[in-house]
């Protein structure tokens, strides 16, 4: 069962509650390049990322986020460090969100300033906890960056912004260890019922990041933890998105796009699966419609996983069997395999499409 949280409202996005765990990405280009930022940001729209956030070094990338925002289909969070005046400027720019931790920006007084900007503009702000910048106090007090130092830490920020009744909270607690992670948003759950985004902060590059996140990531949905998630992976970020939209598929969380099966192969296997299992997927990325895709190579599983999925095929000697919603269609020569599953997949959108 999912953990109950709070809701708020991130741009025109749910966030928390009942609403869906949404997929949120990071830009990797320079902020103050409007133009560059924007390009990649049109990438990640396109990838279905719901949420992207701009790191703000500076006045100057504050004061482009304006340009940024108008050109921008999904909420914009603007990631800010220390500088209260950057948090200002962003939100005069129009920005959705903030991810800003109050305790390290300065005196009560700079906070207060921010907290009354964001509740005039109804923009919420993101406590992120990270493991590589714990309070110093907090590593002298547990020794390293542990589950409880990143918990307290999160609780003391809380804090601040609770004293000046502002409850449009979200937090993070990453860390690059996924034991930790896993523990510490487990702790943190059972103590409040703000909106969780949940990560594995620095997991790697896009092979082992995607392994880590997934363990991670996939430990917490499970148990109900998450409302937002970021996969952090150094590289392009719209296989960020692509990965965490695979994780929420998988666990049936969210059902936007297809979901592929299809064997590992083996020396059962009479036809060359592997590039037309590659193809298909590659083919129906952006298919607009729910459906399960089964390429199997095999009579032994092959019949059984293509008939429970939407669209399937079991492959015989040269040629595969094709499924549909359980029925046999027809059989189908091995060159034309991926084609004729492809055109079946556009022509259930094209049904689906006609009946609402």
């Amino acid at each position: 069962m999912r953990h109950k949280t709070r809701q708020i409202k991130l741009g025109s996005l749910l966030i928390g509650g009942d609403a869906p765990v949404s997929v949120q990405s990071m830009c990797n280009t320079d902020t103050r390049d409007a133009a560059a930022t924007l390009s990649q940001i049109r990438g990640l729209q396109d990838a279905r990322c719901e949420v992207v956030r701009c790191a703000v070094p500076d006045q100057q990338a504050a004061q482009t986020l304006g340009r940024i925002r108008r050109g921008c289909d999904i909420p914009l969070i603007a990631d800010i460090h220390f500088d209260y005046q950057l948090a200002l400027t962003a939100i005069d720019q129009g920005v959705d969100g903030l991810r800003l931790n109050p305790g390290n920006i300065g005196e009560r007084w700079k906070v207060e300033e921010v907290v009354r900007a964001c509740s005039e503009r109804g923009v919420p702000i993101r406590i992120g906890v990270n493991a590589g910048s714990l309070e110093r106090e907090l590593l002298q007090k547990y020794g390293h960056p542990t589950a409880e130092a990143m918990v307290e830490s999160a609780l003391g920020h809380i804090h601040i912004l609770e004293e000046l009744n502002y409850r449009e909270i979200k937090v993070s607690l990453k860390a690059s260890d996924i034991a930790r992670t896993v523990e510490a948003y487990r702790l943190l759950a059972n103590q409040v019922d703000y909106p969780l985004h949940i990560g594995i902060t620095e997991a790697g590059t896009t092979w082992s990041g995607t392994i880590k996140s997934t363990i991670g990531l996939g430990t917490l949905l499970y148990d109900g933890i998450g409302d937002t998630l970021r996969v952090s992976l150094t590289g392009d970020p719209v296989e960020e998105v692509r990965v965490g939209w695979e994780i929420l598929k998988s666990l049936r969380l969210r059902e936007k796009g297809p979901i592929f099966v299809s064997c590992p192969t083996c020396g059962r296997c009479r036809i060359d699966l592997i590039p037309i299992a590659e193809e298909v997927e590659e083919r129906l990325s952006d298919l607009p419609l729910s459906l399960t895709i089964a390429v199997m190579g095999c009579v032994v599983n092959g019949p059984g996983e293509a008939r429970e999925a939407d669209l399937g095929i079991a492959g015989g000697k040269d040629q595969g069997i094709l499924f549909r919603r359980g029925e046999v269609i027809c059989n189908v020569p091995q060159a034309d395999l991926a084609d004729r599953l492809v055109a079946e997949a556009w022509k259930m959108v094209e049904s689906r499409q006609q009946q609402q």
